[in-house]
């Protein structure tokens, strides 16, 4: 893998992205300077903005609604902080979302794994003009008449910039009914700040086409999924710079930094150690005749131990012993991009396959019942669903069917919950039920407020997941349209997410493996300071120390717990 090359284009993507989206708001009145007001002679489907040029630069259609609707997340973001430093944010998080789905689509066509088999940033046969420009009604796209008659006029003008980036967005669409992890739909601002060139050579779809080796992405020629991983940590390169250059010496690193701040990525033999020491160790121990440990070039076996250890140990043996594949589960509580997660299912897969299982079914239960993570980075919870999902489609080529469960989560806040729709939900449960189900739910709103900033250092209780639920999918027949009902349908989907989180962030795992975030926590917001002091008081000084605590918390009695740290946990 050509990590020379995956660093150069990573760091210089982000810049290059960014810039490219800051441009395109920039026609459109959005600058770091401030938001400009439509032209006088702008109308309801047709807005100007004064660009410097001969003629001001038209908004017209969904674009008029997609502009305003960054106008309001800026605006939103700017109570938080400033407009320079919420634009920033903004720019930063389009720039870091296309980024990730160019990566994801590139692994996809180099792998064959894109449904219609057609290449979208490349082509099969070496030219410049991607194969999904070259023959768009082969994508198998769904396009409206209108929609076919702007790609054929745009190829007869020769517009094949203005075509592809139509076509990448409804390529994009068109995935998320098989990833909807990564490939939300862009019917938002982020679509129409979408500024990439497939005819530039010095354009973020051509440096990824020709300065990358295409085998560092292919699977069968050595390629892994790890180079997701290895992009992600290059790309937060400035960012992580950003934290440590001096600047937060006063004021405390901020969330959104959060992430960059405390993101190295983990070598591949580091984590190969930690896997195969706890989830390899776990079920050769209860497993003794398995000669799986001939797969694992870091698994150590077990020194000899004092007559009554080893009695101690044949009884948690025992327990070992009854364990299936499906009791394995395994969580990384700081997954970044899913790098120990990735290798976790390649170790679970030996272990399924060497008790009969097929690889195809094998894949399907990994991801139903062994593999968990969470962070506190939206971004890296794509690339890690991504990476997760691209493992199980190595072994199991109908897994991207949309149909399958894979349990890893960016952790989010309760704070914009409609918490007034609770008494909305709960049809035709006992009064009972919906008491216990208000008040645990209540309680697990208040846990996840300001959640990003805590991350999974959050300790939430052992509530009634499957009351939850149910609590959440019935809405009362009677509930009628008003202003306090209004959007009740979308605080329920939105609670769901949260019940699944916090049942991740509650349970017990067999194994909790995970490189922890480095930082002292006096760099950190007063907040954060305090939660740590009150509920972490032994290990408060440094986050990683803090994470030993969380992580035995999260782990079974008698399961493993596989972390990297500093030598200082000793005496923090």
């Amino acid at each position: 893998m050509n990590k020379t090359a995956i660093k150069n284009f990573a760091i210089w993507a982000r810049n290059k992205l960014i810039a490219d989206i800051c441009y395109r708001a920039g026609l459109m009145g959005i600058t770091e300077k401030g938001i400009a007001d439509p032209l006088p002679q702008s109308t309801l489907d047709a807005q100007f903005y004064d660009i410097g040029a001969a003629e001001p630069y038209l908004v017209a259609g969904e674009a008029i609604k997609q502009r305003r609707q960054l106008v309001e997340v800026i605006r939103d973001k700017e109570k938080d902080s400033d407009y320079r430093t919420a634009y920033q944010y903004v720019m930063e998080e389009v720039a870091y979302t296309w980024f990730n789905r160019l990566i994801a689509v590139r692994f996809m066509e180099v792998n064959d794994y894109l449904p219609s088999h057609l290449r979208v940033l490349s082509s099969e046969s070496g030219k410049v003009e991607p194969d999904l420009v070259t023959t768009p009604f082969d994508a198998e796209l769904p396009f409206t008449a209108e929609e076919e008659a702007q790609i054929i006029q745009w190829k007869q003008d020769n517009k094949l910039d203005e075509l592809f980036r139509f076509l990448f967005i409804k390529q994009c669409n068109a995935l998320n009914e098989i990833l909807p992890g990564l490939f939300e739909k862009t019917t938002d601002y982020t679509e129409v700040l979408l500024n990439l060139s497939v005819v530039d050579q010095e354009g973020v779809v051509y440096k990824l086409t020709h300065d990358i080796p295409e085998k560092d992405f292919n699977i069968e020629q050595g390629g892994q999924v790890e180079i997701i991983g290895w992009l992600y940590q290059y790309y937060n390169t400035a960012l992580n710079e950003q934290v440590y250059d001096g600047r937060f010496s006063k004021d405390k690193i901020p969330k959104e930094l959060l992430p960059a701040a405390t993101t190295i990525y983990t070598p591949d033999w580091a984590i190969r150690y930690m896997v195969e020491n706890s989830l390899g160790r776990l079920w050769v121990e209860g497993h003794p005749d398995s000669d799986l440990r001939k797969n694992w070039k870091y698994y150590l076996d077990e020194a000899p131990q004092e007559p009554e250890v080893q009695a101690k140990l044949a009884d948690i043996r025992k327990e070992y012993a009854a364990l299936s594949p499906e009791d394995l589960t395994l969580i990384d509580p700081c997954m970044g991009s899913g790098h120990i997660l990735v290798y976790a299912f390649d170790v679970l897969m030996q272990i399924y396959t060497s008790v009969g299982y097929s690889e195809r079914d094998a894949a399907k239960s990994i991801l139903e019942h062994n593999l968990y993570g969470l962070d506190i980075d939206d971004r890296a919870y794509q690339l890690a669903y991504f990476a997760v999902m691209m493992k199980a489609r190595q072994y199991n080529r109908r897994i991207l069917n949309g149909e399958n469960t894979c349990h890893v989560y960016a952790i989010q806040e309760s704070n914009s919950i409609n918490r007034a729709h609770l008494k909305f939900f709960g049809a035709g449960l006992s009064d009972l039920e919906k008491n216990t189900a208000k008040m645990q739910l209540e309680g697990l709103l208040d846990i996840l407020t300001d959640a990003k900033e805590y991350g999974s250092i959050l300790n939430v209780p052992e509530y009634n997941w499957d009351l939850l639920r149910r609590f959440v999918g019935s809405i009362d027949d009677e509930v009628q349209i008003s202003l306090e009902s209004a959007g009740v349908e979308q605080t329920a989907e939105e609670l769901a997410k949260l019940i699944d989180l916090g049942e991740t962030m509650a349970r017990k795992y067999w194994v909790t493996c995970t490189n922890p975030p480095y930082a002292g926590t006096s760099n950190l917001s007063a907040r954060v300071n305090n939660f740590v002091k009150k509920n972490y008081p032994d290990s408060k000084a440094d986050l990683f120390a803090v994470f030993i605590e969380r992580c035995r918390a999260m782990t079974a009695d008698n399961g493993y717990q596989a972390m990297i740290t500093q030598h200082s946990w000793m005496f923090l």
